[in-house]
């Protein structure tokens, strides 16, 4: 158990960094103490040593099998990681206030994949880590994959509180029309689908990476993600 062990303390090392820290007043102190520019140069090299921690921890961690997937949902599950590729790519080509450096993007009307959902990153993350954990169906991976999704899930209505400090009332307006839910804002009538808004760079680009890694996920990571014939 001593590897499995020590797996878990590192998916509680990556959610406490994550978490307890970037979500939480600890930031706020920190940052005063640091300043701005010191605490994201501390979080950058804290994040970066947690995650080598979780990766070498998963690396040596003995695991149990709890469930083998058949292959048919092998595909569904695929399928589910064009859907987070297309997400991953859309909200780095779009500005979104949620995001790293989009803060301008507050006061405008949201659009194309911001009018879906307000995180389209996180969301790519946590379908990642959903399938991934669902498709491998063993102990070490549940804890890895966990990790990344409890990150990414709990990390949604942080920044959401994060950016409404920031400037709540350019917040209350964006967030009446969006929502963390995908498709949550359009169906309560707050907005609208309008896909063109998205255009053809996102979709062709997720695809592509979608079929690249298909295709090569034997050669990288030593398992097929579906079988090929």
């Amino acid at each position: 158990m001593e590897g499995i062990g020590t797996l878990a303390l590192a998916a509680l090392v990556w959610m406490g960094v994550h978490i307890g820290i970037a979500g939480t007043t600890v930031r706020s102190a920190l940052a005063a103490r640091l300043g701005e520019r010191g605490f994201r140069i501390a979080f950058s090299i804290a994040s970066v040593a947690a995650i080598v921690f979780l990766v070498q921890s998963y690396n040596a961690a003995p695991t149990t099998i709890l469930w083998t997937v058949p292959e048919w949902l092998r595909w569904v599950l695929a399928l589910a990681m064009l859907v987070a590729f297309v997400l991953f790519v859309a909200s780095a080509t779009a500005p979104n206030p949620t995001a790293v450096g989009g803060e301008r993007a507050l006061g405008r009307e949201p659009r194309g994949i911001g009018r879906i959902t307000r995180h389209p990153m996180l969301w790519s993350f946590a379908l990642w880590a959903a399938v991934h954990a669902l498709g491998n169906g063993d102990t070490a991976s549940l804890l890895f994959f966990g990790a990344f999704g409890a990150t990414a899930l709990a990390g949604m209505p942080s920044i959401d509180a994060k950016v409404a400090a920031r400037d709540p009332a350019a917040w209350d307006r964006y967030a009446a029309r969006t929502s963390i839910l995908p498709f949550v804002a359009i169906a309560a009538g707050r907005n609208q689908l309008a896909l063109g808004e998205i255009g053809w760079l996102a979709p062709a680009l997720g695809f592509a990476l979608w079929l690249g890694l298909l295709v090569l996920h034997p050669t990288i990571f030593g398992v097929p993600a579906v079988v090929l014939r």
